[in-house]
């Protein structure tokens, strides 16, 4: 199925919950969500059947990969019930998550790969503790997260994605060492430039490092070359070691966008459906699949909704910063 502008549908991702154990200032900085935010009441959270039933119509579409993402995916209860249905689900051949680690123990990685999970992200912003406190605003020690992404190895999901924010004057001291701890190991570091998701990041064009930065950091220390994606519409720019040690990944969504190859859907955990990370608004599935809705009525909504899909805001990033939008948050729908 393509959008308007001819990009095809690929992949969906699902957000469980709008609840985080953390506190990231790119994400939800405490002192908006503490004194300003709600969070979605339970019971209108989709369960885990109606989210299955989602992903099946969106699977008839031509969906192949389904992420989970949140907020923090794990602290919904069970979350490896849902790997398990979305496992059953004709036409899906990859399931990955998002985390940022806290609470993956080496049972529940095992849990989750025997339920179906194949692949894990697991967020990383800095490798020293006080700068990591810094970002995440808790008290967590860095060496929670590398035994998680350990844990991850020894359950079979590797290799690991990890993925870094990178901001300019917070931990951009960081790059180089986050690309030494992980060479010459199966994992994956991506540098990810700060975005301006939703509206309560404080984002600025000055927080940015630009992906060029970022490669020619690291190769300077270890010297790198291109590669070609994966596959078509991937979002993170291959490099790989010249002596072989690896390769890391860099989303470059502000200076270098890819909005052309984008083929990605986004589920709330409330049940909205956005065509874009920055998109202002959403469309409201849970009230169909509550109020009795067919499957062929559900596919019909969202034939129309991806048919008239233009979304391409990074690429008009420019003319829009000016102009306060009222984005969804990264909370709702993940990354």
């Amino acid at each position: 199925m393509q959008d308007a502008s001819g990009r095809l549908l690929r992949d969906l991702r699902i957000s469980v919950t709008d609840r985080c154990n953390f506190r990231c200032t790119y994400c939800m900085p405490k002192h908006i969500f503490h004194s300003h935010y709600r969070f979605i009441p339970r019971s209108d959270l989709l369960s885990f059947e109606e989210v299955a039933r989602v992903a099946g119509l969106f699977a008839a579409l031509g969906v192949r990969k389904i992420r989970i993402t949140g907020g923090e995916p794990l602290v919904r209860r069970d979350v490896e019930r849902l790997v398990a249905m979305l496992a059953k689900v004709e036409g899906i051949d990859d399931i990955s998550l998002t985390t940022n680690g806290s609470l993956l123990t080496r049972e529940k990685a095992r849990t989750l790969r025997d339920a179906g999970l194949r692949r894990l992200n697991v967020s990383l912003d800095a490798l020293d503790d006080e700068t990591f406190h810094a970002i995440n605003d808790v008290s967590l020690p860095v060496s929670r997260v590398l035994d998680a992404i350990d844990n991850a190895a020894a359950a079979g999901l590797s290799p690991v994605k990890v993925n870094m924010v990178v901001k300019a004057g917070l931990n951009e001291g960081d790059i180089v060492p986050m690309a030494r701890q992980f060479r010459e190991t199966p994992h994956i570091v991506r540098f990810i430039e700060f975005m301006d998701v939703g509206c309560t990041n404080g984002w600025r064009m000055d927080d940015v490092v630009p992906a060029r930065e970022i490669v020619a950091r690291i190769h300077k220390e270890f010297p790198l070359r291109p590669v070609d994606p994966n596959y078509p519409g991937e979002v993170a720019r291959r490099w790989r070691y010249l002596d072989g040690g690896g390769e890391i990944g860099v989303i470059a969504s502000v200076t270098e966008p890819f909005c052309g190859g984008c083929g990605r859907a986004r589920l709330s955990a409330s049940g909205s459906l956005y065509t874009c990370l920055f998109a202002t608004g959403g469309h409201d599935l849970r009230a169909m699949l509550r109020s009795g809705g067919s499957d062929t009525e559900i596919l019909d909504c969202l034939r129309a909704i991806w048919s008239r899909r233009t979304d391409r805001y990074s690429e008009i990033r420019g003319e829009q910063t000016d102009r306060p939008l009222s984005r969804v948050e990264m909370s709702h729908i993940g990354g």
